[in-house]
């Protein structure tokens, strides 16, 4: 018996592994053929890849930023501020032994001289010191690597040759100098992340500056001071952090430390709203995928029910059922989520391709984390919202080949996307990158799904009292008691497509929506020329100027330059501020006003704007919710070293898309002669040669053209959009595949259903009409609650996430209504098809098998 024993186990222990592994492979590969599968597969797939395909995108520009912050910010450490930057930091930059670079940027009109056409283009004009750059060095079109351009030389983008009608060597008017140009930049080290600026740069020598006599009061420019440390020194931490001491201690006013996230140029706002529909996009695919997957799962519970008792009565036990096909099912999520990972790795070249000339051609190649990141998200939808219902296979009763009513899948099954969003929060706040983003989409889906259980089943209660059984067409009595027949399973159903058509609706509003306030549309005879930098002792001749070359309507009003220092006698500080909008608001210059009467294009919403008010002001609302400001208040502004107080006496509303001149804060008074000023008109040009007409006569101001700016923006935004709407089709499908499986998943019932009612006498057309209109009913349902939610969700998303303004369209549940009614019918027609034409005898026999 010794050795009888070990005979007989020794050879039974070790091949029960290996065999289960080949059972869940071969029902893998069965189910697969068979098509049990493929839905569970195709939105693990879609959604993977939705996913990937951003964070390899956001992962590359992360790494790029990373790899070339120091050229990126042209040094170790930049100081920026409104004035020239204080003796005491640039005697700290001294002390530690720190190499530096000065530089002044600003916006100005360049113009070519009358001999060669006298045309005029905006540009960014930026005069760096003899050890430009630090970091990096500026590559020409020629190839030469060159620094600082010499005195009485610039150099120039591309475009401003185009503009100018100029080549080399040809002469260039800035303010009062005329300078050569020597070259063309092909890359600008600390441009700023390779991204694209409204205006073309002209650079010329720190020495020439003076002579062009562009800097005035009230002009707009902005010092900085670039320090680099010897390699491997630590100077530069210290410089940083002796920098931030001072700050804090409010020692010196107007400076601020920048960096790639708080110095980035104009075009990052717009990549960082693009990368938050990106990644909302993504999220929303990982929703939908989750939606599918518990349904497409629940569905094949069901399918192998009686399988699995046959496999009791032959005597399998739990345990080997249950890890046949959890092995089978956590196969068929890591082979989907590779494919996921591999598509979304292609699927990022598009982006890139997209969004070219927005972005670096030569970024680095990704990191490892997306493919992990993706791989967790696909394991997790099939683990969290598809093992639960499929492992009740395990626990079905060898009685059910006799009693079908024993084993089915339970409720708590069907339930379980409730429970798995909460765990699901998690991973999409991940994806998000932003707190605010995830939670706001994740809370607000599941607080949604919620809602529409509850709402459907009370539906399903009421709806037998609104259809009256006597009068009624038969197919809609037919319909009705289908319905309330079963009140959990269209409760499942529709709360799983108004989920769909949620996403879908919410997707729909905000490309066009949020995308279109970018593109708000400009009155036809709004301004399209902003001219800054007018002295007060030119402004009669401006304006007799406008007059004489056509221009009867303008704006005109003088802009100081002021700081905010005190609110009710208590200094503020931009670092005792908790929100980044606040701290940037304190850190830099408003552009003041004073006028006599209320501008037209304002409204007061609170207090009074009383003409001559010599102790009162005016502030934007925007800003004064902004930093707590509120009537009655007393502000302090340093305006040049002269400091002046006033009492919050009215609150205004601006339209800031009126393409007006607009301001934070105005003085109710008609002169302010303590204040050094300039002057801001806003017109229509009358035409193509204007702008040359007035950069002759007054070569100091700066002429903006609006008209190139937003046709720029324009460009950029359609890139942008392409991007979006090239990933929406992708979310798309995730959300054809809910509606698929939402409605799929009652085949097998409607099979049995109908076979019943035909063998009792009812027609093809008349069931087909009950299908009909119990699938018009569902869909009508869930898309006018999704539509209800949409408009909720998306408002939120609106105001804490894009800080899009957004207005209530009434139509959407409506137009969700439509929809979801046309898609489930669509849906239905696809999913149930045959169903009606089988015959009655195969059906029952079919439905008798089930």
């Amino acid at each position: 018996m010794s050795h009888s024993a070990p005979a007989t186990a020794s050879p039974a222990q070790p091949s029960r592994l290996p065999h289960v592994m080949q059972l869940a492979w071969r029902q893998l590969w069965r189910d697969w053929r068979a098509g049990e599968m493929r839905l569970l597969g195709l939105a693990v797939m879609l959604a993977v890849a939705a996913v990937c395909a951003v964070g390899f995108l956001s992962d590359r520009m992360q790494l790029g930023l990373q790899r070339d912050a120091a050229q990126l910010i042209g040094g170790d450490a930049l100081v920026a501020s409104d004035k020239p930057t204080p003796a005491g930091i640039v005697a700290l930059a001294d002390g530690l032994g720190l190499a530096q670079m000065r530089s002044i940027s600003f916006p100005s009109m360049a113009r070519a001289p009358e001999a060669q056409g006298g045309a005029t283009r905006l540009v960014s004009v930026k005069a760096v010191s003899a050890s430009y750059p630090l970091r990096g060095r500026l590559q020409l079109g020629d190839g030469r690597l060159v620094g600082a351009p010499a005195p009485g030389t610039v150099w120039v983008d591309a475009e401003v040759l185009q503009a100018l009608a100029l080549r080399l060597g040809d002469e260039v008017l800035l303010g009062e100098s005329q300078l050569r140009i020597a070259g063309v930049i092909r890359t600008e080290p600390d441009r700023g992340a390779s991204f694209m600026s409204f205006a073309p740069r002209l650079m010329l020598a720190e020495t020439d500056l003076a002579a062009t006599g562009l800097i005035q009061p009230g002009s707009r420019v902005t010092y900085r001071l670039a320090v680099a440390a010897e390699a491997g020194g630590s100077a530069a931490a210290r410089f940083i952090e002796q920098v931030k001491q001072l700050v804090e201690r409010d020692e010196v006013r107007g400076v601020r430390l920048e960096s790639l996230e708080n110095g980035r140029p104009e075009m990052r706002q717009t990549l960082d709203r693009a990368a938050r529909f990106l990644k909302l996009v993504a999220m929303l695919a990982a929703l939908l995928a989750a939606v599918a997957v518990s349904l497409a799962a629940r569905d094949f519970a069901a399918r192998h029910l009686d399988a699995c008792a046959m496999l009791r009565v032959l005597g399998q036990s739990q345990a080997r059922i249950a890890w046949t096909f959890g092995l089978a099912f956590g196969a068929a999520g890591l082979l989907a989520s590779l494919a996921g990972v591999a598509l979304g790795f292609g699927l990022h070249f598009v982006f890139l391709r997209l969004l070219a000339g927005l972005l670096a051609v030569d970024l680095p190649p990704p990191s490892v984390w997306p493919a992990v990141g993706g791989l967790a998200l696909g394991l997790s939808l099939l683990m969290g919202f598809g093992m639960a219902p499929v492992l009740q296979l395990a626990a079905v009763p060898a009685l059910r080949v006799m009693r079908r009513d024993l084993g089915a899948v339970r409720m708590g099954s069907t339930l379980v996307l409730g429970g798995g969003l909460l765990g699901f929060a998690g991973i999409l706040v991940a994806i998000s990158g932003e707190w605010r983003l995830g939670l706001i989409t994740a809370l607000g889906f599941g607080a949604a799904l919620l809602l529409f259980a509850l709402l459907a089943w009370l539906a399903v209660k009421l709806l037998r009292l609104a259809v009256p059984q006597a009068g009624a067409p038969r197919w809609l009595m037919l319909a009705t008691r289908q319905v309330a027949a079963r009140p959990g399973f269209v409760v499942v159903q529709v709360a799983s497509l108004a989920v769909g058509l949620l996403a879908l609706s919410l997707l729909v509003m905000l490309r066009t929506d949020l995308i279109s306030s970018w593109r708000a549309a400009t009155p036809k005879d709004a301004p399209d020329r902003f001219v800054i930098n007018i002295q007060p002792e030119q402004g009669e001749a401006f304006q007799a100027r406008l007059r004489q070359l056509g221009v009867q309507r303008y704006d005109w009003y003088p802009m100081i330059r002021g700081r905010l220092i005190a609110l009710n006698g208590q200094p503020l500080r931009a670092q005792q501020q908790g929100e980044e909008r606040s701290r940037a608001l304190l850190e830099r210059e408003f552009n003041l006003s004073h006028a006599a009467q209320l501008p037209a294009h304002n409204q007061v919403i609170a207090g009074q704007w009383v003409d001559e008010e010599a102790d009162g002001l005016s502030v934007e609302q925007g800003l004064a919710q902004q930093l707590g400001i509120k009537l009655g208040d007393r502000l302090r502004f340093d305006v040049a070293g002269t400091q002046i107080e006033a009492r919050v006496s009215s609150l205004r509303k601006v339209d800031w898309a009126s393409m007006r001149v607009n301001f934070f804060v105005m003085f109710p008074r008609r002169s302010m002669p303590e204040l050094p000023k300039s002057y801001i008109s806003a017109f229509h040009a009358p035409g193509a040669a204007f702008d040359a007409e007035l950069a002759r006569e007054f070569p100091n101001i700066t002429s903006v053209n609006v008209t190139a700016q937003l046709l720029q923006l324009q460009t950029v935004l359609d890139q942008v959009a392409q991007a979006v709407q090239f990933l929406f089709t992708f979310t798309l499908a995730v959300g054809l595949l809910v509606l698929l499986a939402a409605v799929g998943s009652s085949r097998e019932a409607r099979t049995r259903e109908f076979a019943l009612m035909r063998a009792l006498g009812a027609s093809s057309g008349l069931l087909a009409q009950v299908q009909r209109a119990e699938l018009l009913g569902v869909g009508a349902l869930a898309g006018f609650l999704a539509g209800l939610a949409a408009l909720a969700l998306g408002a939120a998303l609106a105001r804490y996430v894009f800080d899009f303004s957004w207005e209530l369209k009434l139509w959407v549940p409506l137009g969700a209504m439509l929809a979801g009614a046309l898609l489930a019918q669509l849906a239905g027609w696809w999913g149930l098809r045959g169903v009606l034409q089988r015959p009655v005898m195969s059906s029952l026999r079919e439905a008798e098998s089930q």
